[in-house]
């Protein structure tokens, strides 16, 4: 029986690249000279340390710049508010993955609302839907790329 998965995860190797790449950029633009800026990452969490409120401004636009160049979608990504941190300016962004149990709960409503011949499950961060013909699951991955749910959704282990 035809099957797949629905995940919303970000490729980590592309968005290494895109740190990296936005880290080298602050070393080398000029209205950053002597400011030592930088961006941190550690468990799903990225840190902006910089000398002011409008270079931690510019920092975001760099990272999100670099991110979208690499195919992340920016919905991943979730900006929190600017701290001062004595003469320092912290500002969190953190990285959204995986299919919360809410969220899977409400594609597979939407799977079971669109009338279409197939079966959808939760499985861990993932939801499974399995159907009898392949054109009903191609059918479902197209309805959920136009249902507009506010996570980016990727289609894993297609199978026949």
């Amino acid at each position: 029986m035809p099957s797949f998965d629905v995940v919303s995860e970000i490729d980590m190797h592309e968005f290494d690249n895109a740190l990296d790449q936005a880290n080298r950029e602050i070393k080398t633009r000029y209205d950053f000279k002597g400011s030592d800026s930088k961006f941190d990452f550690k468990d799903n969490l990225i840190t902006l340390d910089t000398g002011s409120e409008l270079q931690c401004q510019q920092m975001l636009d760099i990272l999100f710049l670099k991110a979208s160049k690499r195919g992340i979608d920016l919905v991943s990504f979730k900006a929190e508010e600017a701290q001062q941190s004595g003469k320092r300016m912290l500002q969190k962004v953190t990285l959204k993955q995986g299919i919360d149990k809410d969220m899977a709960k409400k594609i597979v409503k939407c799977i079971k609302n669109s009338k279409l011949k197939v079966q959808a499950q939760i499985q861990g961060e993932q939801v499974r839907v399995t159907g009898k013909k392949r054109d009903d699951l191609q059918e479902v991955m197209q309805f959920l790329k136009e249902a507009n749910l506010e996570i980016p959704l990727q289609y894993e282990n297609f199978r026949d």
